[in-house]
C-alpha cells in the first residue's frame, strides 16, 4: 500500500483545483418539482460533501423542458432553479467539495415515469409531451419520438449554452455534458438509432456534428477558468455500432474544443446489449481513450472497493473514479477510504469522534 494514496491526491483541471479522485457520479432522483430541486436534493447531495467526495456531480439536469427523463427531473432552464441550485451549491462549497451540473437532454428516452414505476411513457393527457430525437424510431416499447428538423436541431447549442450560463450564476465550479446513455447526443452519435440523410446524419463527422456544435456554444458561454467536461458511452456493446476506437476519435475533437476531461461510461443506446457487467467492467475504456489522446479521463461503473479505486488512479487507467450506488449504500465512503489508504484525515470535525483509526 502507498504511503501517500493516489485517490486522495488533489486535481486541478483549469483554476479549479478538487481535492481528491473520489467523485459522485451523476444519480438522478426523479424528486423535483417543475424542474426545481428542492430539500430533498440538499441532503442527497450534501451527505456526500460531509462524506468526503472531491467533486460531486449533480443528476441529469435538463436544459429545456421536454429535455427532462421525467416530469420529475430537475432543470436549468429559469431563474427559480438558479436560486435553488445556488443554496445546493453553498453548501456544498462550504464543506469543502467542488460541484458539478450535468447538463442534459433525454431525446426519445424523455416524458416517462420514474424507474419505480415503470419507466413507461407519460402521455402529454397525464403532463408528459411528445419527445423528440435524431430519428423517428422509438426507444423499446416507450411512446415513438418527432425527428426533429435540422433548423430545430442547430438550435440546440444555444439551449444548452443558456443553461451554462446559469449554471455559472448558481455557482457550479463545472459542467459536464450528458452525451451518454442513450440520450439525445448519444441518439445522434449511435449508427444504432441515427438514421437521418441530412448534415447530422450518415458518416462519422455528421453524426458527432451536433455534439461538436453544442460543445463549442457552452465552452463559448462557460467560464475559460472553469471545466468542461462530457460523458461519452465508449461502446454500444452492439455489432455495428459504437466503439471504443470510435470514442477515442470523438475525445480527440472534444479536447480541440475545449474538453478538459472525458467521464467514461458505456451502453444505453438500445435496449438490448450483450454488456459484460462485472467489477470495474468500464475501466478498460477510459484507460483507452486516455492512452490514446493524452486527455484526463474519470471511470465508472461497479467501483466498489477502496483498493479497486486506488489501483484505478494508481496505474493510469483514469485520473478519477466516480461512484454511484456504493456511495448511496454508504455516503461516507470516502472518509472511510481515506483512512484505509493512509491519506490525510478529511474527517469532518463533527464526526472525528467515529473514526476508528
Amino acid at each position: 500500500m502507498p504511503v501517500v494514496s493516489h485517490l486522495f491526491e488533489p486535481i486541478k483541471l483549469r483554476d479549479v483545483v478538487i481535492r481528491n479522485r473520489a467523485w459522485v457520479s451523476p444519480m438522478c432522483q426523479y424528486s423535483a418539482t417543475d424542474g426545481v430541486p428542492d430539500d430533498w436534493h440538499l441532503v442527497h447531495l450534501g451527505q456526500f460533501a460531509t462524506g468526503g467526495a472531491g467533486l460531486i456531480i449533480s443528476e441529469a439536469t435538463a436544459v429545456v423542458p421536454e429535455g427532462r427523463i421525467s416530469p420529475h427531473d430537475t432543470g436549468l432552464w429559469n431563474d427559480e432553479q438558479v436560486a435553488a441550485w445556488q443554496r445546493i451549491n453553498d453548501f456544498l462549497h462550504a464543506q469543502g467539495a467542488a460541484t458539478a451540473v450535468q447538463l442534459a437532454h433525454a431525446g426519445r428516452k424523455a416524458s416517462t415515469t420514474p424507474p419505480w414505476e415503470g419507466g413507461q411513457s407519460v402521455p402529454p393527457s397525464e403532463g408528459g409531451w411528445q419527445s423528440v430525437s435524431s430519428t423517428g424510431n422509438a426507444f423499446g416499447t416507450q411512446a415513438a419520438p418527432r425527428a426533429l428538423t435540422e433548423a430545430e436541431v442547430a438550435e440546440l447549442p444555444e439551449q444548452f449554452a443558456a443553461a451554462a450560463r446559469r449554471a455559472e450564476a448558481a455557482g457550479f465550479d463545472v459542467v459536464e455534458l450528458h452525451f451518454a446513455h442513450g440520450y439525445l447526443a448519444h441518439q445522434f452519435y449511435s449508427p444504432l438509432v441515427n438514421d437521418r440523410t441530412d448534415r447530422y446524419g450518415g458518416d462519422f463527422d455528421n453524426r458527432v456534428r451536433a455534439l461538436l456544435e453544442i460543445t463549442e456554444a457552452v465552452r463559448a458561454a462557460w467560464p475559460a477558468d472553469k471545466p468542461l467536461i462530457v460523458r461519452l458511452s465508449a461502446t454500444d456493446w452492439v455489432d455495428g455500432g459504437w466503439t471504443g476506437d470510435d470514442s477515442v476519435r470523438l475525445s480527440t475533437l472534444l479536447a480541440e474544443r475545449g474538453v478538459d476531461l472525458i467521464d467514461v461510461s458505456t451502453g444505453g443506446a438500445v435496449p438490448k446489449a450483450d454488456i459484460p457487467i462485472g467489477a470495474g467492467y468500464q475501466v478498460r475504456f477510459a484507460r483507452q481513450i486516455r492512452a490514446e489522446t493524452d486527455i484526463p479521463t474519470a471511470a465508472v461503473g461497479l467501483i466498489t472497493s477502496p483498493e479497486q479505486a486506488e489501483e484505478i488512479v494508481a496505474s493510469g487507467s483514469a485520473d478519477a473514479v466516480l461512484l454511484g450506488r456504493e456511495l448511496l449504500r454508504d455516503p461516507h465512503w470516502p472518509l472511510q477510504a481515506a483512512d484505509l489508504l493512509h491519506a490525510d484525515n478529511i474527517w469532518p470535525k463533527q464526526y472525528e469522534r467515529a473514526r476508528r483509526v
